[in-house]
Parts: C-alpha cells; sequence; structure tokens
C-alpha cells in the first residue's frame, strides 16, 4: 500500500475510535486508567493477522501482550531484552496467573528457520531468530523426510514448546512455578479457519482447544 493511502486509513481508524468507539465504551476506559489487572501474559508473533484480544474475544486491560518476530522467548540471561523485562513485569509487578506462548501458521519467521535465505539480508532477523534453532533441529529430528507443509506445521509447535522451556529459565516464572501459582498453555493459532491447537502433556500433542480437560 503506498504510504499516503496507509497513513489516511490509519487517520480515519483514529477518528472513528475517538468519536464513535471511546464514547460508547466510557465507564471502561474511566476504570482503566486507574490501572490494569490482566487475566494473562500472552507471547506471541508481530504477525499482523494475529490479535490476541480478537482470537480470545478479551477487553483492553484484560491481556498483557508481549509480542515479537516468531513469538520467541529468549533465555534469561545477564543481558536485559525487551522480553525479559516484560515477562518479569507480568510475573512481578502484575502477578498475572496464566501465561499463554502461541505460535500460528503461515509465520514468516518459521519459513525462514526452515530456509535461511529468505531473510538474506536481514542480520537482525538473522540473529533473532536463531531462537528457533533448538526447534529446527527437533523437528528435523522427528520429520526428516515429511512434506515441507507437515514440516512447517510441527516446527511452528516445536518452536512453542521450546520457548516455554525458555521461559522456565526466567526466574521470575521459575518461582512461582514453583509455588503452583501460574500456569503455562502453548497454543499454535489457525489463520485460516480460526481453531487454536493447545498442547496436552498427556498426549503429547497439539489438540483442537475444547477438548482439553481444564
Amino acid at each position: 500500500m503506498e504510504k499516503q493511502a496507509a497513513l489516511a486509513r490509519i487517520a480515519q481508524g483514529v477518528a472513528r475510535f475517538q468519536t464513535e468507539i471511546f464514547p460508547a465504551q466510557r465507564e471502561m476506559f474511566e476504570r482503566l486508567k486507574r490501572g490494569q489487572e490482566p487475566l494473562g501474559l500472552f507471547v506471541t508473533c508481530a504477525d499482523s493477522r494475529v490479535n490476541p484480544n480478537l482470537v480470545t474475544q478479551t477487553d483492553p486491560g484484560e491481556i498483557f501482550i508481549e509480542r515479537n518476530p516468531g513469538n520467541m522467548i529468549p533465555p534469561h540471561v545477564e543481558f536485559v531484552g525487551g522480553v525479559t523485562a516484560g515477562v518479569e513485569y507480568a510475573m512481578l509487578a502484575l502477578q498475572v496467573p496464566v501465561i499463554v506462548v502461541c505460535g500460528h501458521t503461515d509465520c514468516g519467521v518459521m519459513k525462514a528457520l526452515m530456509d535461511p535465505g529468505a531473510v538474506h539480508g536481514m542480520p537482525g532477523v538473522q540473529q533473532w531468530m536463531s531462537h528457533g534453532n533448538a526447534a529446527r533441529d527437533r523437528m528435523l529430528k522427528e520429520l526428516p523426510f515429511a512434506r515441507q507443509e507437515e514440516q512447517l506445521q510441527r516446527l511452528t509447535e516445536c518452536n512453542v514448546l521450546e520457548q516455554i522451556e525458555n521461559l522456565k529459565t526466567h526466574p521470575s516464572v521459575n518461582k512461582r512455578l514453583r509455588y503452583g501459582e501460574i500456569e503455562i498453555r502453548g497454543w499454535v493459532y489457525d489463520i485460516g479457519d480460526g481453531s487454536i491447537g493447545e498442547f496436552d502433556p498427556q498426549s503429547g500433542r497439539f489438540e483442537p482447544m475444547g477438548r482439553l480437560r481444564t
């Protein structure tokens, strides 16, 4: 889209929000200006097609969202990046009881992990997606001769599981897990049909959401 058209579309949205949406929900925004008490932390991809509030049908203030390409969670190290800070704030300041790590179909980062040439000339992306190398290696070990579509789906699932393991290295998460204060869930959202696969530790598979026992 041409830049002026893009800016105009965004400005139209802001105008509609200010004249229609905000006045209709003024009470909610009056409440939100006093603080937030989100239901959970939602770690997902920066992909523009993934809208956590739409998928979960939640309102502003109900989901604390951490987004980045590939829904990566670097292991906890001395260097503090944005994801580390977001996780720590959600755990210690907001005391959220739930964390969802959500991957999605047709993810560009997952495709790049399978075909690194797709991000040639993007050194930042190349370095960032290295946090998914373990997931790629796991997928290739499990499905070395599978069709590309099947490999991509499994890589997306493996990446969610690997990022959850990375998440557990963060002290704020590890401590609350040990005390039974939080629940971590792994999801894969299908952009095309709206379904969500949730990891079931009992079966070791991602099952259609709604069939798992809570």
